[in-house]
């Protein structure tokens, strides 16, 4: 079976906070309850009490979290709203940047997101399209000026171009670079090959502005970069965001600008002749090929199961169980159905969620009148102390029972309230997994297999081979969730169903 998450809880309340009654143990607690529902497992605990919220990505917790995160000790955050995890609208974004990157969820209680399901990952596309609005905001500022500097000849930061140097502002040849850059042409025009070409500069003992050995890609770059012919690009292209891949913009963005030549531009252009037949002869049709189940399917050994190159079969690694992907595609199409045929009962478990959910709302109200009271009797006593109206071992024996009952129901509040959290969030959940395996169903044949995977995995937990049975695990109800219904008297539904092979 698909083995249990592992859930860090992050606490931080600020002074503040604390002086509203909002304690950490409380927060702790209801996320815990939480967490029991989901079966999760609990595997440490943030503390960040009394730490301001305008920038906590430096703080020694903060850090420690996002090493279990790149590690993969924990897959997801409970806190108990967003302003908790941060106040920064800046390391909220980074936050949801760096849990998406590593495939974690993020759950706020409060705001009732939960990123590990279905509706909550809502939540991480509206995170990234704010932080590419945020990315093309600055960019579009920044090069707003670029065209006006390349067009007028100035530097736009960065080194100048292997061959060349800037002296006061003015792009001049470099003595020492530009005959090296000439021999790159030379070589090239004579072998044809890049990986020879720069083979040859390596053996003759030259080196890159750092002090590498020349490789082929570097070669290609400075053959095609036509500055070497006369002609300075500028404003070409534009950074992706993460710091390493960089995409051509449109030739009309592009500024050009003349340059001192280091070659002709015949030369320039023959090498590049010769570049783009290479590039026409390697160039393959490709075939992608989208496994539907892939990294979802798992043998009942334990071990999981995938599909290897020119093979049309799930297998497993540890014990060689093996399906037909075809087969495989044409169970879970059929189990579908089935799963959708039982609306009736799903609306009757969704509306046994509400039920349960206004129980608990009740019972949550209770509990605050309770606390409330209890509160005041404390008061009370403290008051008749104060005025000697009260011996103190007579205000023990009547405070401390009252004191440690407090404790006690202010646990189970914050137990209630972690409960009621996966209630709401679950029945979001249940209807956001029927209504797409709705459409997935319905329009199977029209859906390419790209669009297929998407809707599968956002509605599958896991598909369970065995020998002789297969188990579809829907993103359905939590065990606890499905057990404190089931002693209600009430409907069960697991999500998932056994087809036999």
């Amino acid at each position: 079976m698909k083995p249990n998450k592992n859930i860090g809880i992050w606490i931080r309340v600020s002074t503040e906070d604390q002086a509203r009654g909002e304690s950490p143990e409380h927060h702790e607690e209801r996320a815990r309850a939480y967490s029991k529902i989901n079966d999760w497992d609990i595997y440490t605990v943030y503390h960040l009490e009394g730490v301001s919220g305008k920038s906590v990505m430096s703080h020694p917790e903060a850090i420690r979290m996002m090493n279990d995160i790149k590690s993969g000790a924990i897959s997801g955050l409970i806190f108990s709203k967003l302003a908790r995890l941060a106040r920064s609208t800046k390391e909220l974004l980074e936050f949801s940047e760096f849990f998406r990157q590593n495939n974690a969820d993020l759950i706020s209680l409060q705001e009732k997101i939960d990123t590990s399901t279905p509706a909550g990952r809502l939540f991480y596309t509206v995170i990234a399209a704010m932080a590419q609005w945020e990315r093309e905001e600055i960019a579009d500022r920044v090069s707003a000026s670029v065209p006006i500097r390349a067009r007028l000849g100035k530097p736009l930061g960065g080194a100048a171009p292997y061959g060349y140097m800037w002296d006061n502002g003015i792009l001049k040849i470099d003595p020492k670079e530009a005959p090296i850059r000439k021999k790159i042409y030379d070589y090239f025009l004579e072998v044809k090959r890049r990986k020879h070409v720069a083979k040859r500069l390596n053996d003759e003992g030259y080196r890159t502005r750092n002090g590498s050995m020349f490789s082929d890609t570097t070669i290609h770059r400075l053959l095609r970069d036509p500055i070497a012919k006369g002609l300075k690009r500028a404003n070409y292209t534009k950074s992706r965001g993460d710091g390493k891949a960089w995409d051509i913009k449109p030739q009309e963005s592009w500024v050009l600008t003349e340059a001192p030549a280091i070659i002709s531009e015949d030369i320039w252009q023959k090498c590049n002749d010769i570049l783009d037949e290479i590039a026409l002869k390697n160039r393959r049709p490709t075939k992608v090929v989208t496994h539907l189940f892939g990294g979802l399917t798992l043998c009942s050994c334990g071990g999981k199961m995938y599909v290897k190159s020119n093979n049309k079969k799930y297998v497993c690694q540890k014990c060689q169980n093996k399906i037909v992907t075809d087969d495989l595609e044409e169970i879970f199409y059929t189990e579908l159905k089935t799963y959708l045929e039982s609306e009736s009962e799903i609306s009757k478990y969704t509306s046994d969620i509400q039920n349960l959910t206004i129980d608990k709302k009740n019972l949550l109200i209770g509990l605050r009148n309770d606390i409330s009271g209890i509160n005041q009797k404390l008061q009370n006593l403290l008051d008749l102390h104060e005025k000697d109206e009260i011996p103190t071992e007579g205000f023990k024996a009547h405070y401390m029972p009252l004191f440690t009952q407090l404790g006690q129901k202010e646990s189970y509040l914050a137990q209630v309230e972690g409960e009621i959290d996966a209630l709401e969030m679950q029945s979001r959940s249940t209807d956001s997994v029927f209504s797409e395996a709705k459409e997935l169903h319905s329009d199977w044949k029209n859906k390419s297999r790209n669009e297929k995977r998407a809707i599968i995995e956002d509605i599958t937990e896991s598909i369970l081979i065995g020998n002789e049975d297969i188990e579809i695990t829907l993103k359905g109800v939590p065990r606890n969730l499905s057990s404190e219904l089931v002693a209600k008297g009430q409907y069960n539904l697991r999500g998932s169903y056994l087809q036999p092979t």
